[in-house]
């Protein structure tokens, strides 16, 4: 149901306005009223309604100036409705400066004001249903960045995309936070109620974590903690499960998003297997070393033998790892670090080679038990050679089935960014192929053209968007990667087999 504000001076005319309109048959619920300014003005910015009507002559301010200073301090201001005594041009022409929606002279006839009702409950609607697709696909889109983001992508366009998109200055202040539970964490639409507005913005990562980037700048450390705190707390008792916050670091620039996110993962590796809930943040994991020094390349070299497939090797490199370890009295927590950090690089190059971490996890556990229960060097040494083997021969083997199959990677991804601008040449030079070899490859698989299967994916989206929203033609054609309106009609008839508006109104009818 939509909200409705009513504010006047009278309590008779509430009462009227109360009970003389059927609010429910328009969608409509009133859910509050108040008698003066000041009062109607905290009320509306505390509920947010859709709608107000408010009278102009009200104590301690007029309606225009409620609604003017409405206007200023809401995001997203409700429509007005002006409710007047005095048949006054002047105070008509004012307010429809300012999102009043109409200027009805008391009393108010009853069918005129059904008549506004139902054409502004559309107007709201649709208006909501709009807004609701841009949120989906911002989510989406910054979703997939920060993801990409964090994988290791690190090109310079990819650099630009994350600044105009998460708003960030060059040299922001960022910090990493992820949220650990035996439920989904679901945070759209919730950070305002802890973090300044548009400073920070949600993701889930690839093992369905909930995750946040804050530009941390103009927040004190004091703040911050108690922002997490209350985030975690309010989130067990949502989901009536314990929940672990693990906070990065701070470090500046979105390249360091990567880093953040690979510090929050080190932080629940060794706490999520041993606590039941609670804000944990890197910095103590990093004091937990006592100042000892950590080795060098965090593994790099055995991660090149893993790569590689060499089992002696794999061999060998655990041997002389955990024996610096031990020549520097390296802490069993910091051992564990070292291990999550390798396993969670493991999975993320299998995840690349099409495969599934679970196959390699799985088998791990089952032969070594937890990371985080383990508590000596030799259970961790072994976990770390069993993860190494196993990952190898799982790559090894991913590795033969993905040779001659580039073009399972290009459809993966021509059906991830059908929306954005993709020509064959370009995807071909991205994948190292000759583009007219990638085509018949392409036409081979699918039974269809490059550009044909890319129309075929962008109007089944367009189909939907028709049928889900209000949104115009030509900006339905813009979100699904037609930049001529002209063109999506076309090429959207001689698919569906008729014009897109004859395709909404026939959904519209049903």
């Amino acid at each position: 149901m939509l909200k409705v504000v009513i504010v006047d001076d009278e309590p008779w005319v509430l009462e009227g306005l109360r009970t003389m309109v059927d609010w429910s048959r328009f969608h409509f619920e009133i859910c509050g009223e108040a008698l003066n300014g000041p009062d109607a003005l905290k009320l509306i910015q505390e509920l947010k309604p859709d709608l107000v009507l408010t009278d102009i002559n009200i104590p301690e301010m007029t309606g225009l100036e409620l609604i003017a200073k409405l206007n200023e301090s809401m995001d997203r201001p409700p429509r007005f409705v002006i409710l007047s005594g005095y048949d006054d041009f002047q105070y008509a022409r004012v307010a429809l400066r300012q999102r009043v929606e109409q200027y009805l002279l008391k009393p108010v006839d009853d069918e005129e004001m059904e008549e506004l009702l139902g054409r502004l409950s559309v107007i709201i609607q649709n208006e909501i249903a709009s807004n609701n697709e841009r949120g989906k696909k911002q989510t989406f889109i910054t979703n997939h960045l920060i993801n990409r983001l964090i994988q290791g992508e690190a090109d310079e366009q990819l650099q630009l995309m994350a600044s105009s998109l998460l708003r960030l200055q060059p040299d922001a202040e960022l910090v990493c936070i992820m949220l650990a539970a035996s439920s989904a964490i679901n945070l759209d639409g919730e950070l305002n109620r802890y973090f300044p507005a548009e400073a920070a913005c949600s993701f889930q990562d690839g093992a369905g974590r909930a995750g946040i980037i804050v530009q941390s700048g103009p927040i004190t450390q004091e703040n911050l903690a108690a922002a997490v705190t209350q985030l975690a707390r309010e989130q067990s008792e949502r989901l009536q499960v314990p929940v672990i916050a693990l906070v990065s670091d701070r470090m500046h620039g979105g390249q360091s998003i990567r880093e953040l996110y690979n510090q929050t993962l080190e932080a629940w590796k060794l706490k999520c297997h041993k606590e039941k809930g609670g804000v944990f943040y890197y910095c103590d994991l990093k004091r937990t070393g006592s100042g000892q020094k950590r080795p060098d390349g965090r593994g790099t070299n055995l991660l090149e033998t893993v790569k590689a497939g060499d089992l002696e090797q794999i061999r060998f490199s655990v041997e002389e790892l955990f024996a610096r370890f031990a020549g520097q009295l390296m802490p069993v927590e910091a051992v564990q670090a070292q291990a999550a950090h390798l396993e969670m690089t493991l999975c993320r190059l299998i995840t690349e080679a099409n495969g599934d971490p679970a196959v390699v996890m799985n088998r791990l556990q089952a032969a070594c038990g937890s990371l985080g229960e383990l508590s000596n060097y030799s259970g961790l040494s072994h976990y770390m050679l069993t993860l190494c083997t196993q990952s190898a021969a799982y790559l090894a083997e991913l590795r033969r089935h993905n040779e001659g199959n580039t073009i399972f990677n290009v459809i993966q991804y021509v059906d991830l960014e059908f929306r954005s601008k993709l020509q064959l040449q370009e995807l071909a030079r991205k994948f190292h192929m000759n583009s007219a070899y990638l085509g018949q490859l392409f036409r081979k698989e699918t039974g269809r053209s490059f550009s044909e299967y890319v129309n075929e994916k962008r109007i089944e989206e367009a189909k939907g968007l028709l049928k889900r929203t209000q949104l115009k033609i030509s900006d339905i054609a813009l979100q699904v990667g037609f930049s001529n309106t002209d063109y999506f009609i076309d090429k959207f008839k001689a698919v569906v087999g008729v014009v897109p508006s004859a395709y909404k109104n026939s959904h519209n009818c049903k």
